[in-house]
């Protein structure tokens, strides 16, 4: 199972958290309270940059100038855009899930991105310590691996364990596991990491 963890600006904690999971997210959105103007070095994790309706070319400029591994759309970007920069860098679409979702439309990115990041609907584009019904990806037919996001916290751990579907491919922490927005418990997530691990 793949971890990402997001939201991070803090040099010390990047270096402690990048060695024991896959992805590690910086905020390019200036609205988020997690927002960083650079990227942090990460010493194993992918270096992925999250950007909200942000235009590719600049999407693209930026990750060369912070050298990033992968991006993550968290807005209403469309196929084509994720389409200008997928085979340049990993892609993660995500999208806000509610229970009249329409999983159709995904369609439409397949050939366009390499994971699908599924968070809880909300006007904050993230980061809401909120958890959506986990049941509704039950609807989710198609083959590209996804995250799962939103509200994800030690108390999380069964559900995750329990959790099955045959595109599952990982999960994404965030506002459950802060201190404060953009700083990380880093105890509370070793611990939840090692649990987690060993599954």
């Amino acid at each position: 199972m793949l971890i990402k963890v997001c939201g991070l600006k803090d040099p010390e904690q990047v270096a402690i958290i990048s060695k024991r999971v896959d992805f590690i997210g910086f905020i390019f959105y200036p609205k988020s309270k997690r927002y960083i103007d650079h990227s942090l070095p990460s010493l194993g994790a992918k270096k992925t940059g999250v950007f909200v309706n942000e235009r590719a070319q600049i999407v693209l400029k930026t990750a060369r100038l912070e050298k990033l591994d992968a991006v993550q759309l968290h807005g209403e970007e469309q196929p084509e855009e994720c389409a200008e920069i997928h085979g340049q860098l990993t892609v993660i679409k995500s999208f806000s899930i509610h229970d009249e979702f329409n999983f159709d439309k995904l369609k439409a990115y397949e050939n366009h991105v390499d994971y699908f990041l599924f968070d809880t609907k909300s006007a904050l584009k993230g980061g809401t310590g909120v958890q959506f019904n986990w049941g509704i990806l039950s609807n989710y037919k198609d083959d590209v691996p996804f995250f799962l996001s939103g509200g994800i916290s030690p108390d999380s751990l069964e559900a995750i364990r329990n959790f099955k579907h045959k595109s599952f491919a990982g999960i994404d922490l965030n506002s459950r596991f802060e201190i404060e927005p953009g700083k990380k418990d880093i105890d509370l997530l070793n611990t939840f990491l090692n649990e987690v691990r060993n599954n």
